[in-house]
């Protein structure tokens, strides 16, 4: 038939082609998708041809995008000599917008760190035995204690909790954390930074929401060996001899086997407990430098169908085993092996 292709190479169909391999390789590709050449497409061709005389436009448009990238050449020349001010100044990362869970962070590599929410919540109890009872978490008092006297002597032990230090200073609660780390993407330009806020909340868009964190068992151990899931029922902070300590209380997450699932390469976790019948949750207070960000936990479902009425916020609570997403992305993936 004339005039009818019978080959496409189109560049959104071929990169389609190579997106599995990609994401096992290096994790999701965030803040990319197959419309990311369009977006190009834009600044490349379009603005430069409205720009243009619109008469024998292309070397016109040659010349625009030339001088574009010319001057910003010479802004980021100028910002590095401090001449100019930069066009996004970082901010404090622990203010971040109530409703920016995570996005990118005009600022140079740093270390993965956790860090509080500005802001306290006023509607708790100031003192650790009241707030243990507002919150129902009645090993609150006895794990912040047994946690301090490992914060001063550096050390654990199985000592009575008389011999361990009594908190009598005010307790701040918290919400919410945020999270940095290094995970490069479109969004987050080459110096790939990203935060995250890590929520502990009783009431989040009228329901619960306490989110899983990762947590640093074994630093000597590479991967997720020396790793451990936690799931986040409250953070605070309090003051001991002149210094204040930012906590998580954590419900911990045991390992299920000694290796990766063999069919999805993902890591399996179960909710820890301390009796057989699941009634006593495995806890600990952990101080926040401990944490290394959020992650995300897809439930093992069974060969058995999911309720139509079940709501992804229930997953958590319903579940009883799951995987630990090591492609959520470039971060997780390095990490989570």
């Amino acid at each position: 038939m004339h005039g009818v292709r019978e080959h496409f190479s189109l560049p959104r169909m071929h990169s389609i082609v190579h997106y599995p391999q990609l994401i096992t390789d290096f994790g999701v590709p965030n803040g990319l998708c197959s419309s990311i050449t369009e977006s190009r497409h834009i600044s490349a061709v379009k603005k430069p041809w409205r720009r243009s005389n619109r008469y024998n436009a292309l070397g016109q448009m040659l010349l625009t995008n030339q001088r574009n990238d010319k001057l910003s050449a010479l802004r980021a020349k100028l910002v590095h000599l401090h001449l100019l001010p930069p066009l996004h100044v970082s901010s404090d990362l622990t203010g971040t917008s109530v409703d920016e869970d995570f996005g990118p962070i005009d600022s140079g590599r740093a270390i993965a760190k956790v860090e509080l929410a500005r802001t306290r919540e006023k509607a708790y109890p100031r003192s650790l035995q009241a707030l243990s009872a507002y919150t129902n978490n009645h090993q609150l008092e006895e794990l912040t204690r047994r946690f301090l006297h490992t914060q001063l002597h550096n050390r654990e032990s199985d000592i009575e909790l008389d011999d361990c230090p009594h908190i009598t200073s005010k307790i701040n609660v918290y919400h919410s954390a945020v999270a940095v780390f290094y995970a490069p993407s479109d969004i987050s330009g080459i110096r790939g930074m990203k935060h995250e806020r890590i929520r502990s909340s009783p009431s989040f868009f009228g329901v619960e929401r306490r989110d899983c964190v990762l947590a640093t068992v074994d630093e000597k151990k590479a991967g997720f060996r020396g790793l451990s899931a936690a799931r986040v029922l409250l953070f605070f902070s309090f003051r001991h001899a002149g210094t204040t300590y930012p906590c998580a209380l954590v419900h911990w997450y045991n390992t299920y086997g000694q290796h990766p699932d063999s069919n999805t390469g993902l890591w399996i976790v179960k909710p820890g407990y301390l009796d057989q019948r699941k009634c006593e949750p495995f806890l600990a207070v952990l101080h926040l430098d401990t944490l290394v960000r959020a992650v995300l936990l897809l439930p093992v479902y069974g060969p058995h169908p999911i309720p139509h009425k079940l709501k992804y916020y229930d997953s958590l609570n319903l579940f009883t085993a799951f995987y630990v997403n090591k492609y959520a992305d470039h971060h997780a993936n390095e990490i989570l092996f």
